[in-house]
């Protein structure tokens, strides 16, 4: 039994002495690495702290954890910006898509000054024009500016006598159409004469009369009888 004793510290002892200078020479491996080598630095093994413990206790290695890599994806949704004939200035600025949109705007006007631009999407004198226009119905809220496309509403354009885009109507509580013209953006100087002449305190006598002397109610009537008639 005490040979077996002796032989068990006699072999803990050669293990001792066994790792202790192969630390120390990994030891001095280690210093002598240059510092640009991280890796290896990282890797370097103590062997002191394995002969550290007593009681010969089982050496344990700690595994890295390891994360599993993923990655994130996003969508960003673009919107697409609004047509220039899409745009509006302000509340003050109405699109018109029916003839009685068209009146029932110019009967709830009162004695606003109301200017209605007849335009096409496909018009390029329109467009290059509108933006000018935007200017000037911001800088006059108190007028009513109502855009008519003309693909849109060709019978109400044609009992209009609009032949010629873009064309401007402008019209006054009981004095009706005041004025109309066909113009451009060279020429838009027009408008702002106009507006200098018709955009004036006064006060009307009588309701609104709309569209003057042009009668568009039959316009909105046949749309009615054609939409209740039963289709054959």
């Amino acid at each position: 039994m005490a040979d077996a004793v002796n032989l068990c510290c006699n072999s803990q002892r050669f293990s001792c002495s066994f790792l202790t200078p192969l630390s120390s020479s990994l030891n001095s491996c280690h210093r002598a690495l240059p510092p640009n080598q991280t890796r290896l630095q990282k890797s370097a093994v103590s062997v002191s702290d394995f002969c550290s413990v007593s009681g010969g206790a089982p050496i344990a290695f700690k595994r890295r954890r390891q994360f599993g890599k993923f990655k994130v994806c996003a969508t960003v949704t673009e919107t697409e910006p609004p047509k220039w004939w899409e745009r509006s200035a302000g509340p003050n600025m109405i699109d018109i898509h029916s003839t009685q949109e068209f009146l029932t705007a110019l009967s709830e006007a009162g004695e606003r000054l109301v200017i209605v631009e007849f335009y096409g999407t496909w018009c390029a004198s329109c467009k290059a024009l509108f933006p000018k226009l935007c200017r000037t119905a911001q800088e006059h809220p108190e007028i009513l500016f109502l855009k008519v496309n003309f693909d849109e509403n060709k019978p109400m354009c044609k009992s209009l006598n609009v032949k010629v885009l873009p064309y401007f109507h402008f019209y006054r509580g009981a004095d009706g159409q005041l004025e109309s013209f066909s113009c451009s953006l060279a020429k838009f100087q027009k408008i702002k004469d106009a507006i200098a002449l018709h955009n004036t305190d006064r006060c009307s006598i009588g309701p609104p009369r709309g569209i003057g002397d042009l009668n568009l109610g039959g316009l909105t009537s046949s749309k009615e009888k054609l939409s209740e008639s039963p289709a054959t």
